[in-house]
Parts: C-alpha cells; structure tokens; sequence
C-alpha cells in the first residue's frame, strides 16, 4: 500500500537523530526491520553507531552513518550535503537526540540552560526546518519528535528539561497545522520511564518505588518506544498529527 505517494515504506530513507544507543538504536533497528534505508546520527559514538549499522544491514537494511552537532545549523546543513551525495532524502525524521538533565533549579547555571535548550529543543527546530522542504515538495512526510513525559507533567529537580520537552510538545502542535496541507505528519512520542541509560542514576531501591508508583508494575522497554514510532511513521497513519502519545504504563494521564 503505498497510498499515492508511490514508494512503499520498505523504499523510504528514514533519518533518526542520537540514534547509537537507548531509544533512538531501537527505533534505528525497527526500520531497518523492514529493509528500510536508515541513517544513525550520532555526535561522538562512532563505534556505538557502527554497531547499530551493522545490526541494521543483519537485518537486510542499508544502513549509513552520520555524525555532526545539531545545536549547529552548519553541521546539520553539512550532514543533509552528505546524505544527498549518497542520494538519501530522508521521508522520515526521528527527532531522538536529547540530554537528560537533574538538578534543583537554584543549582542550574545559564550554561546549563542553554545546554540542554539548544540539544533538546533548538535540534528539533533546525533538523525539522532542514528536512522538510523535500517532504512538502513530494506531498508526504513524517516528523516524530521523542519527547517526554515530563513535558507534559513537569518533574521535580527536572525543570530544565521539562520546559524544553514542554517546548518541544508545542512545537509539535504547532508545525503539524502548518505541514498538515503539505502532507506532512507531525507527532510527539512522549515516554515515561523507560529502561535505558538515562535511569543509570536510580539505585535498585528507588527503581523499585517507581514501578511500585507506575499501574503498570514496570518500566516500558525500548521496543515498545520504537513499535510506536513505527506506526506513527507508516502511510496509513497520515490522519495522525498534531498529537502528543505519551506511552507510559498508566503513571501520568
């Protein structure tokens, strides 16, 4: 089914930011699952980004490596050079690159502040206004922003981060009504706690009160952040956009 668009999602190049560990390899494996081009962004783990590229291609997909500073529009700019030198439009972005951030607000620094801003926010802006022109000239696209959680409910000591999860959760809103004409999906994957590196500073007994704090009994997998980034992604989904899914075993709703 290919929807009008006449390339199947098999044919599609989809471009997945911060993709060389956590979430964003999982969502870079899924793709390549069913034999997609994919292209792994990374900023400094070459050989964690390789890795990911070598499972890809065991899984019968084309897989490319890029690396470059997505708080700087030139080194995005210098990326999509790259990918079209290898003739890659990518008809997916995966806005996945992020910080985590965890501190009272009267210890954050301006430095801080504008750290985690440019990484986790100004990206989403600068990779979305690079690659969308070729998603609106062709009639289809999806943009999938992984958010968080906390950018719909605020954390405690996580204020930084939650107002730039916040900003990117009404960017989403925003750029969908503007795309929506064009074609083009914009969506929000906002996960709770999920089982990755970012929960490396939890000891055992303070995971154990969280899942006892989650309905569901436990933290979500990666794979189950990827299946819906997935689906958001397909043909089919094109009357989706504008949302905010936050896949979290009950804990906010």
């Amino acid at each position: 089914m290919d929807h009008g668009i006449g390339k199947n999602i098999a044919d599609m190049t989809v471009l997945i930011t911060g993709a060389s560990r956590g979430i964003g390899a999982e969502v870079a494996l899924r793709f390549a699952s069913v034999g997609m081009n994919v292209v792994i962004h990374y900023m400094n783990s070459h050989e964690a980004a390789n890795e990911v590229a070598r499972k890809c291609l065991e899984l019968g997909a084309k897989a490319y490596t890029v690396s470059a500073d997505l708080r700087s529009k030139e080194q995005i700019l210098r990326m999509k050079e790259r990918l079209e030198n290898y003739g890659l439009y990518p008809d997916i972005l995966v806005n996945n690159a992020g910080i985590s951030h965890y501190a009272l607000l009267s210890d954050v620094s301006e430095e801080d502040w504008d750290d985690v801003m440019n990484v986790n926010l100004k990206s989403v802006f600068l990779c979305s206004q690079m690659f969308m022109p070729y998603m609106i000239s062709q009639r289809f696209g999806r943009i999938i922003n992984v958010s968080s959680v906390w950018g719909i409910s605020g954390g405690s000591c996580e204020a930084v981060y939650s107002a730039a999860k916040g900003g990117v959760n009404a960017f989403t809103k925003a750029l969908a009504k503007e795309l929506a004409p064009s074609g083009v999906t914009v969506n929000a994957v906002a996960p709770g706690a999920v089982k990755t590196e970012m929960m490396d500073r939890f000891d055992a007994e303070e995971l154990r009160q969280l899942e006892e704090d989650i309905p569901a009994g436990r933290l979500g997998s990666p794979q189950e952040i990827s299946s819906l980034v997935y689906f958001l992604a397909l043909p089919e989904s094109g009357y989706i956009t504008g949302q905010i899914i936050s896949p979290n075993g009950g804990w906010i709703t």
